[in-house]
């Protein structure tokens, strides 16, 4: 353990999975742990204590989960660490089953327990027995003051809500995170200006579908109101909505947008698929045509808008002309960066029920279609922005002065980026660039 002042202080290894939502969970659950002057070791071997917070959406997020915590077990019977922590939305999920499916896990923690992750450690480490604490449903919604980034100083995340009210057929959100709940306006600002006031200047604006935000709040146009709220803190110079549901772009909404200086024009829109029996299926509201005008409505009201999707192949009762239709929609569409899954059935999803299960090689065979007819619009779209003018946010500076940055069609984490040659700018101010050449996905741009 570290030494302070002849006191004994618990070194604490962290391991954060999972999606933006996640991140801000594990931000709060760091920043509680330094104010309990505890030491966050980034070597797992020398740490007291492993805290795992996981995902737990789909059967790929479990894998990797499933070998982050037997990553810490085992260093816990090497002899080093003493306890292992489970938190996160795999906790929620699979509850106490966790203990059996994985020997040596001291604790697991529930989404509603998060804030008490200090308490957690300290009793996990005094007690002989394994423990959970999963006694608060989540019922309501914790605000997200006091984080510690892991995102870097200048680019954070804003949960603007928690859990889900669609019903899709193939997903687990609802029963891991509960029913939709959003945070109050003000709460939301308080986040937001303590982000800002902390030097952060890219807000990704996140929920399970940021355009259901203030529904149950009986808010009419609530994302917009809300988007016209933070566009007035100072310091901000990007605010960027992701996971926006198909259905709930409005006139309003888009108008909002396009008056903004701040709100960048990007939108990540999870369609799922295109073809009418199986978005029903799939139980979600959205169809073909109404998909085909959307996207060419985004494109009239915002020229330079970019788009993201994400999509499921491989879904029950899926035919080769159903997945044409998807294939043929996605090449007409263009988005310029896409992400595609195979459909997993997760257990106690009404879509594992049903008949037709698509065989595990046809699958395969249809993902990798649509990512190569994918790949080939992305390499198209970069080939046709050569020599245009950016404003790129810089990530980082490498000692040859080679900087990585992200223009405003660059989300975070999943999207792109832009390698800087000679970068002159340091991390997280912003240059202007000029598009000369590509490298893969990436481009490579010249400051100016």
């Amino acid at each position: 353990m570290a030494k302070k002042r002849g006191q004994t202080r618990i070194a604490v290894g962290f391991v954060a999975l999972g999606c933006p939502k996640n991140i801000v969970d594990s931000e709060r659950m760091l920043a509680e742990i330094a104010q309990a002057d505890m030491v966050i070791t980034a070597e797992l071997e020398q740490a007291d204590v492993i805290v795992v917070n996981t995902c737990g959406f789909i059967e790929p997020a479990k894998r990797e989960a499933f070998e982050a915590i037997k990553h810490a077990v085992n260093s816990k019977r090497k002899g080093n660490v003493k306890k292992v922590v489970v938190a996160g939305c795999l906790s929620e999920r699979m509850g106490e089953q966790l203990f059996k499916e994985i020997q040596g896990v001291d604790a697991i923690v529930g989404l509603g327990q998060r804030d008490n992750i200090v308490k957690i450690i300290r009793q996990s480490l005094t007690s002989k027995k394994h423990a959970s604490y999963l006694e608060h449903a989540c019922s309501d919604i914790s605000d997200d003051k006091t984080r510690l980034l892991i995102t870097g100083a200048h680019s954070a995340y804003l949960r603007i809500s928690e859990g889900c009210d669609h019903k899709c057929s193939f997903c687990t959100i609802p029963a891991i995170r509960g029913r939709f709940r959003s945070k109050p306006v003000e709460t939301v600002l308080v986040e937001a200006k303590e982000l800002a006031k902390a030097g952060v200047v890219e807000l990704n604006i996140i929920a399970q579908d940021t355009a259901y935000y203030g529904k149950d709040l009986k808010m009419k146009e609530g994302l917009a109101k809300l988007l016209a709220e933070v566009e007035k803190i100072a310091g901000l110079e990007w605010i960027r909505v992701m996971y926006l549901y198909p259905v709930g772009f409005t006139d309003k909404l888009l108008e909002m947008v396009a008056g903004s200086d701040k709100i960048v024009h990007y939108f990540d829109i999870p369609i799922q698929h295109v073809s009418d029996p199986i978005l029903k299926a799939m139980r979600r509201p959205d169809t073909k045509e109404g998909l085909y005008q959307l996207i060419e409505k985004l494109r009239k009201v915002l020229p330079d808008v970019v788009l993201r999707t994400t999509l499921i192949v491989g879904f029950p009762s899926e035919t080769d002309e159903q997945f044409a239709e998807l294939l043929e929609f996605i090449k007409w569409a263009k988005f310029d960066a896409l992400g595609t899954f195979k459909y997993y059935a997760e257990t106690g999803t009404d879509a594992a029920k049903m008949a037709e299960q698509v065989p595990e090689k046809v699958k395969e065979k249809r993902l990798d279609e649509l990512m190569l007819a994918q790949q080939e619009i992305a390499f198209a779209k970069n080939q046709s922005i050569k020599g245009a003018e950016f404003r790129c946010l810089v990530e980082s500076v490498a000692e040859n002065g080679t900087g990585t940055g992200r223009y405003y069609g660059q989300a975070p984490e999943i999207d792109s980026v832009c390698i800087i040659e000679n970068c002159t700018a340091n991390a997280g101010e912003f240059a202007k660039v000029k598009v000369a050449g590509m490298k893969d996905y990436d481009l490579l741009v010249r400051q100016i």
